[in-house]
Formats: structure tokens, sequence, C-alpha cells
């Protein structure tokens, strides 16, 4: 369970820091319904930009932004449908659309599920510590952009393989940004990095996202019922929601699935990977480029029994659609085969993580001969926004994108995409992954043996007691703004 011991003194110093500020702290309720906010903040933000360092941003960590830059409030959950011209199955595959977040991607919310619950609690001093976010790309961008917003200090630490958009903003925004040896799949040059501080520094508090239970809580609670709103929308008579398909990274976002299987008991929640690094599937392990997920291990907060398949993506085929949707050429070959300009046109809402995860639900929807009364779920993390520096080292490798190109890719790694390197999950191939978390959290990382052993033998009990925490946070986080006094001013 997320720890909710009470510091008064390191409590009464945060609230002081939120009290000079001007900060006031949503709840989850808020952010799952970001209507619910005080009048006077919507008012004040129709004002801010979406991306802006204003505290009354943590209302907009929500998936129900209006997609506009500057000045939107709130009108639904934001998402596409991809049509059969695209996916080449007659499953309806959804998209949760992760870029009209504060920074661009949906790891804002993971963040702040892990930062919060601490700083209500005074377990976390903003104005003697620092948080340290060690990610692999996004959730680091969001940590360092709430600890901003929350008048924390803050250390970024990802692999340095990673795009060069993610180091310049953060460079802007984080105190201190530490590059750690490796590309994507690099996550133990992570946590080597983060048991390095700990040893040296006095002054840092580790929110890590592969173990944090917030992670999971957030997507569970706000992810989870943006999805039930999607699907109370499009769901018609006759209609079956089939299930979510996420590729790993965290493992918090796939908590949306286990939500959905509290609602839906017969959907399925299937984890994704990059066939470079198959670990869940293969115990394998490797380097890809799928930006936005991390490998070589089990999270801690993955709930592995709850999971019905494993799907591996080809890092190979994510890189060259991201240049079939995103160049001129490619775009016009995509209207000729039928996809409407006006999808076309927001192909750039898909960064290289999303394009895993459209594709691994595409193998779900073929692999269980889905039709056009079954609905997959999935998400865009993040847009193209983060990404131009590598569809110039493409061009620069490759050359000029040419119409046959775009045919290649269209027909090769949508149309003829098959149902091969899928695993679905018997009792004791979710006992061998879980069994994975021991040689990485229980060795290295120190967890206890007792609780790992409870994630399994005690499910669901023991996420259950994790996901009834929500409303005691809530209660925290309107303590907390009560004793700042700023919501009666």
């Amino acid at each position: 369970m997320i720890d909710l011991t009470l510091n008064k003194k390191q409590l009464e110093r945060a609230v002081q820091r939120c009290r000079e500020r001007n900060i006031i702290i949503p709840t989850f309720k808020e952010q799952k319904n970001p209507e619910l906010a005080p009048d006077r903040i919507k008012k004040e933000l129709k004002k801010i930009g979406l991306w802006d360092f204003n505290s009354y941003n943590l209302f907009r960590i929500t998936w129900k932004n209006q997609p506009v830059a500057k000045g939107g409030l709130f009108d639904g959950v934001n998402y596409l449908e991809l049509p059969k011209e695209i996916t080449g199955t007659d499953a309806r595959i959804i998209c949760l659309v992760g870029k009209w977040f504060p920074t661009g991607a949906h790891k804002v919310g993971a963040s702040f599920g892990c930062l919060v619950p601490r700083l209500v609690t005074g377990q976390f001093d903003p104005s003697s510590q620092k948080a340290v976010w060690p990610s692999t790309g996004n959730y680091c961008r969001g940590g360092a952009y709430d600890a901003h917003l929350l008048a924390c200090e803050s250390i970024a630490i990802l692999p340095e393989g990673m795009s060069k958009e993610r180091f310049e903003w953060l460079r802007k925004v984080a105190g201190e940004v530490i590059a750690t040896p490796g590309c994507e799949s690099n996550v133990k040059e992570i946590y080597d990095k983060c048991w390095e501080l700990r040893k040296t520094r006095k002054d840092i508090v580790i929110f890590n996202q592969f173990d944090e239970m917030g992670n999971h809580l957030w997507h569970y609670e706000v992810t989870g019922h943006a999805m039930e709103d999607v699907l109370k929308k499009e769901m018609k008579k006759g209609d079956s929601y089939a299930g979510v398909v996420l590729t790993t990274g965290s493992a918090g976002t796939i908590g949306c699935g286990d939500y959905l299987k509290k609602v839906f008991p017969k959907s399925k929640i299937a984890a994704g990977e990059a066939w470079q690094c198959p670990t869940l599937l293969l115990n394998g392990f490797g380097g890809h480029r799928i930006e936005g997920i991390g490998d070589k291990h089990v999270p801690w907060i993955h709930d592995v029994r709850n999971t019905d398949m494993v799907i591996a993506a080809d890092d190979e085929n994510c890189m060259n659609i991201i240049r079939l949707f995103n160049d001129p050429v490619g775009r016009k070959y995509l209207q000729k085969q039928g996809v409407p300009k006006g999808l076309t046109d927001k192909l750039d809402l898909i960064g290289i993580s999303g394009v895993g995860n459209i594709l691994c639900a595409i193998k779900f929807a073929k692999y269980y001969e889905l039709t056009s009364k079954d609905i997959v779920l999935t998400v865009l993390t993040d847009s193209m926004e983060l990404y131009g520096s590598r569809i110039k080292e493409l061009r620069e490798q490759f050359g000029e994108y040419k119409e046959i190109d775009a045919a290649r890719d269209y027909h090769r790694y949508l149309m003829a995409l098959t149902t091969d390197r899928m695993l679905e999950l018997s009792f004791y191939d979710k006992k061998r992954v879980h069994n994975l978390k021991y040689y990485t959290w229980i060795e290295q990382q120190g967890r206890e043996l007792s609780e790992l052993n409870d994630q399994w033998y005690r499910f669901p009990q023991y996420w259950d007691e994790v996901h009834n925490q929500v409303d005691e946070i809530d209660e925290l986080i309107k303590e907390f703004n009560s004793r700042t006094g700023l919501l009666k001013k």
C-alpha cells in the first residue's frame, strides 16, 4: 500500500510553501471530472497556456482538456478511432490521446500520483528536499514539471540515448539532469544511479515510477474512468469491449485495465513490449528504439496475475510507420488507400510508443478474430512533437521518403501484420513473469519478499487495498488545501 503516515513537522513546511506560492492541489476526483474544479481556477485557466509553468495547470492533469494550446477548459476525453484502412482489421481500435496534457504526455499524471501523497503527508519537504525522477523519458519530464508547479526542486535521470528534445526541455526545467549509459532498455543503470545518490546525498527523495504505487493508482483511477467514459459514449447495443492493449514501460498505465476488468469482467489486459527486448515473452534482453517503454525487468507495480496476454512489437516497424504517418508523401499515400485527410492531418498525435501500442492492438484484434462489434482500447502516450530529431535522423540515414517507401511500409507493417510473437498467459506463464520481479526487486532493490508473495498469493486483495486508498488520499489533499487557506480567499 501507499504509505500515508504523517510527518507533522515537514507537513507544516510543505503547507507554508504552498501557501506562499499560491498552490492549490486538485484531488483525483477533480482530475477524473475536471468540471468540479473551483470556478475561479477555471476562470484563470482561460488565460494560461497548456504547457505554462503555472500551478493552476495542476488542474489540467486530466484526459479531458480541450485540445488547444492556450485558454482551453474541459470537454470530454481526447481520443482517436483508427479506421480499417489503417489497422487492416474490422475491430474498432480507439486510442486515448496524451498530447493534450501539460508537457504533451500523460506521464505528468503518473508523476502527480507519486509526488502528491508524499507532499500532503509531509513525507516530502519541498523547502529542503529535491525530488529525483528516474525514468526512460516522459515520466521524468512530467515529474520535473509537477515539481516546478508545486515549488519543488528536482533531479531528472534518464538514458543518454533518449531524444535530444527530451534533454533540451529538461535542462530548462529540472535543477539537475543526469544521463545514464545506454538506451531505452537500460533501466538498471538508472537504478544504480539512484543508489549512488542515496549514499551521497541527504537532500533527496526518489520517486521511482517502476515501484511507486501512486503511478499504478493514478492510472487505475483516472485513466480507467476516462476509458470507461469513452466506452459509454462509443458502445452501441450489441457491442463488446474486448480489452486494453498497452506497452508496459513502468506498467503504470496498464493499471487502467485492472479498473476496466472490475466493470467488464470478461475483458482482457494485454501487455506489449519491444521484440528486441522480449523480457515478458522470453525472459529476454536487448536494446530497442521504442522510446517511452522500459525493459529487462518486470516493474514492481505490474499486477501480472491480472494480465492475459503478452505481445511483442518490432521497433523496425515503429520507426518505418512514423515516417509513413508524418512525411507528406506517406500521408498522401494513406489518403489513396482511403484514410480521410482529416485523420492523416492528426497522425502527428501518435509518438513512437503510440505506434507500438497500435501495432500490439492490431495483433490482439487479429488473434482473437474480433469484429466490427468489438472495441479495443489503447493509449497514445505522447506525440511526434518530441521526436522531430528522429525523423531527421531517418531521412539522413535512408534518404528522401518516396511513394514506393510508403507503399512498402503501409502493406508490410500495417496490412500484413501477423499474430506471431504473442503469448496467451496461462496460470504458470503469469507466475513465471511474476517471479522475474525477484531478481530486480528483492536481490537488487531491497524490497521485501513477503510483499512479493502477497502480490501473488493475496490476489486480488493486495491490489484492492491500494485501489481503496484513493478516497483517503483525496481527503488528505482537501485537508492540505484547507490548511493553506487558499480556497477561502
